[in-house]
């Protein structure tokens, strides 16, 4: 069981970024004069040429190429190939054959053109977490830190077990999170397009009938009426500015970090959506911090790759401010108290879990009771959101409806 002073003196190797690299189509004859095709990542075509060269293949057409996007890696499927990749190293297969079967089984055309890069690296002499390395976009630096610890420990089947089983409850607190906010945005959006369509096609038919009324219509249908004829006049201004709103925001968020950290902040106060994401990201940050330490990696350095997991600016601020206490002495929970994005909870399984030498542990039960919040919340939150999406579309389109049958209304009463 890891301690907090433990694994201190433990260094892990950290995987190290080369030269930029392209991904190359080459067509080659190996020592039977047979023409062999396939893929390799390298920085330019003579690298290409000198790794067939030294596996006795004599390359005959090299260019390079684009990985394809047409099937993209998901989360998902780099979970359930780290759950294979663990499930056959445990049983004794050998790596480079387990990378054979994992590129044969998948699916997915994008996965086994990741794979096949992968074990191409390992093939040429790289280590796994080098390898892994090569591809950030998929394997991130936790991924590649722990990676690199078993094979510095001798224990990388028991690691990649503990990283598909990370991978896994990561990728379910995700998917809490998203079905959390589903059902509400898919509501909102069909409901503007709805109101859309009544406004600019449906209330200019019924304007045309009320016109051969003659009498003065009622005071709701002529507040209907004149937004409709805006919306109709300025559809196409209206649209192209929530379009063009859209898609600044987009850009701006993912260029600016204050506006992630607003947004992040933001989100954090929701009223009951609030609630379930701080859950999730002290679910994440507790389990990440827990597998990384379970694998020796040692506190100071496993915090460095803790806060990116978290998945929220705030508590990634938070936790370089706990990383910095943490190296200059400071007790891990002390760090936690002053950081104030904990709940008092926390920090008190983590006293508790640092004076009887199971951090790992106690870090795991906050991961799991918090796992277990994000589901009755979001249970909660889906039994409340229905009445009050009832009631919204009712008052939204059940007011539409009724104010332009009022004048219809109105002139049967009058016969």
């Amino acid at each position: 069981m890891a301690t907090a002073s433990a694994p201190a003196s433990r260094s892990v190797r950290r995987p190290q970024s080369g030269p930029k690299e392209h991904l190359y189509i080459w067509e080659a004859k190996d020592k039977t004069g047979k023409t062999v095709r396939g893929e390799m990542r390298a920085a330019s075509d003579s690298v290409v040429k000198t790794s067939l060269r030294r596996q006795g293949i004599t390359p005959t057409k090299i260019k390079k190429s684009v990985m394809s996007r047409g099937h993209k890696v998901t989360d998902k499927d780099i979970a359930l190939f780290t759950r294979q990749l663990a499930t056959m190293m445990k049983s004794g297969v050998p790596l480079l054959q387990a990378f054979d079967i994992g590129i044969k089984g998948t699916g997915n055309p994008g996965l086994a053109r990741l794979l096949n890069e992968v074990r191409g690296e390992v093939e040429t002499g790289s280590s796994l977490s080098q390898a892994f390395s090569k591809f950030p976009l998929h394997f991130d630096r936790l991924f590649c830190n722990l990676i690199a610890a078993g094979e510095q420990a001798g224990i990388l089947d028991a690691i990649l077990e503990r990283l598909a089983t990370y991978k896994e409850k990561i990728l379910a607190i995700k998917n809490k999170i998203k079905s959390a906010l589903f059902y509400p945005s898919a509501v909102i959006i069909v409901s503007a397009v709805v109101v859309s369509v009544i406004m600019i096609w449906v209330v200019p038919t019924f304007k045309e009938v009320f016109a051969s009324f003659g009498a003065e219509l009622p005071a709701p249908t002529m507040v209907v009426i004149g937004i409709s004829d805006f919306f109709v006049a300025n559809w196409w201004i209206l649209f192209g500015l929530l379009a063009a709103g859209i898609v600044a925001s987009i850009a701006t968020y993912k260029r600016s970090v204050a506006m992630q950290i607003a947004v992040d902040r933001i989100l954090l106060k929701l009223p009951v959506v609030g609630d379930i994401i701080r859950k999730a990201t002290i679910a994440r940050w507790s389990r990440t911090l827990s597998t990384m330490f379970s694998a020796g990696v040692p506190l100071v350095e496993a915090l460095d790759s803790v806060g990116a997991a978290s998945g929220n600016h705030l508590y990634m601020i938070a936790t370089r401010n706990i990383q910095n206490e943490v190296s200059t002495g400071l007790s891990l929970n002390v760090s936690m108290q002053n950081s104030n994005v904990f709940p008092s909870m926390v920090t008190q399984m983590v006293s508790i879990g640092e004076e009887a030498g199971q951090l790992d542990h106690m870090l795991s039960k906050v991961a799991d009771f918090y796992d277990q919040e994000v589901d009755d919340s979001v249970a909660a939150m889906s039994t409340l959101l229905e009445p009050l999406i009832m009631v919204f579309l009712g008052v939204v389109i059940g007011g539409l409806v009724v104010a332009m049958y009022l004048p219809i209304f109105k002139l049967g009463t009058v016969v």
